[in-house]
């Protein structure tokens, strides 16, 4: 049996789960598989910052999700994924 790969919101790299109900919408109501609810609603990006603001926000959720990580080594993780993805890259 294959396993079904992990995917991650291409904006603030949160964990989307199994099923669709993180995932963002687009303008016609349907959903948008590349990000979450939290960053994604009706076809627009409901954060409007740099990508060094995402990170800031995003350091306490990634410390509480994985108990024993500071937050400089989240920062050092989260600045050299972040590029890669979809709505950081250049």
């Amino acid at each position: 049996m294959m396993e079904k790969e992990q995917r991650f919101c291409q904006c603030c790299g949160m964990p989307m789960g199994d099923g669709d109900g993180l995932y963002g919408t687009n303008a016609d109501g349907s959903k948008n598989a590349d990000y979450c609810s939290y960053c994604f609603e009706k076809g627009a990006f409901k954060f409007q910052g740099t990508m060094e603001e995402m990170i800031e926000i995003c350091i306490p959720h990634m410390v509480a999700a994985n108990p024993g990580m500071g937050e400089e080594e989240a920062r050092k993780g989260m600045y050299s994924w972040f590029p890669t993805l979809k709505r950081w890259k250049n």
